[in-house]
């Protein structure tokens, strides 16, 4: 099992996928980003083929409201919208243009997969009162990023500690 902290979530993923935080590529942070201003999700995880269909391509972003209110002025589904589409991009890029062999490999292995799946794993209060309330509504999310990523995965995941969809492949804790 490969275990990839976020924050105070850990994603736990069987030893068949590969994962890799994507933010904290070499590549991303000194050749991407300063060309590009861009933005990344956290991760990137490629699952196994399987008879069902071929390996996928999974793009993970995090977010933990439980402690602390979201404070950024834009809405979360343009960020994340953002954050895939650049990251989408990077790919591109990485596969061509990386200097290190393991990113440019795995770059390329996630263009090659059969299928993308976009997952924002978000954490809310459970328990919100009159003062805090729910910083993002989780189904209004879903409905918003399938809109805006329907190009892309039509059937965007918006998962939760509590609530995994059984198409996710890893746990989190």
């Amino acid at each position: 099992m490969t275990v990839i902290p976020e924050g105070n979530i850990n994603l736990t993923f069987p030893d068949s996928w590969r994962v890799y935080k994507y933010d904290d590529w070499s590549y991303y942070k000194k050749q991407f980003q300063k060309c590009c201003d861009a933005k990344a999700v956290d991760f990137l995880a490629c699952s196994p083929a399987t008879n069902a269909g071929g390996r996928g391509v999974w793009l993970i972003e995090v977010k933990d409201y439980r402690k602390y209110p979201r404070s950024k002025p834009s809405e979360l589904d343009v960020e994340v919208a953002e954050k895939v589409r650049d990251t989408l991009a990077g790919l591109v890029a990485a596969s061509l243009r990386a200097n290190d062999a393991h990113e440019k490999e795995f770059a390329s292995l996630c263009l090659k997969s059969a299928s993308i799946h976009v997952v924002l794993h978000l954490e809310v209060p459970k328990h919100p009162s009159k003062l805090f309330s729910l910083p993002v509504d989780p189904a209004n999310i879903q409905m918003r990023l399938r809109r805006r990523l329907r190009g892309i995965d039509p059937h965007v995941c918006v998962a939760q500690k509590s609530k995994l969809p059984m198409r996710i492949g890893w746990e989190v804790s």
